[in-house]
């Protein structure tokens, strides 16, 4: 199975796009994370709606809107709250991790691999068939 991330962005519009892809494919949402880090001394947090893969394809998509909210347990964030929501009304807890910011990769690509071992590791996402 294939897994790969889907970057939407950082902004408001991004995260309304993130909410709405889960609340329409909410029979196949896998997962919700939140990835913390920090960069140049700020507390940043990654949200992303892992799906199951669409039947009878094998990707595995992650969609995330990258380090754009700030961390909600050093700053609160009206982003997040929309996130916690969305957690409600799906049933599904809000998995949370800490990881290297992306501005320590040379490559987006480096990062995404990175962040797919971490979430293998963790047992977040299934090993390679």
């Amino acid at each position: 199975m294939v897994q790969r991330f889907v970057l939407l962005g950082e902004g408001y519009n991004d995260l309304y796009e993130l909410l709405e892809i889960a609340k329409s494919n909410r029979t196949r949402v896998h997962m919700l994370v939140r990835l913390d880090t920090k960069i140049n001394n700020e507390e940043k947090s990654s949200l992303i709606v892992i799906l199951q893969p669409a039947t009878p394809g094998k990707m595995m998509p992650l969609y995330v809107c990258l380090e754009g909210i700030h961390n909600p347990d050093v700053k609160k964030s009206a982003r997040y709250q929309l996130f916690e929501q969305l957690s409600e009304e799906l049933s599904k807890p809000i998995h949370r991790l800490e990881v290297k910011s992306s501005n320590l990769f040379e490559e987006k690509e480096l990062f995404y691999q990175y962040l797919i071992g971490v979430l293998r590791m963790n047992r977040y996402l299934p090993p390679l068939q």
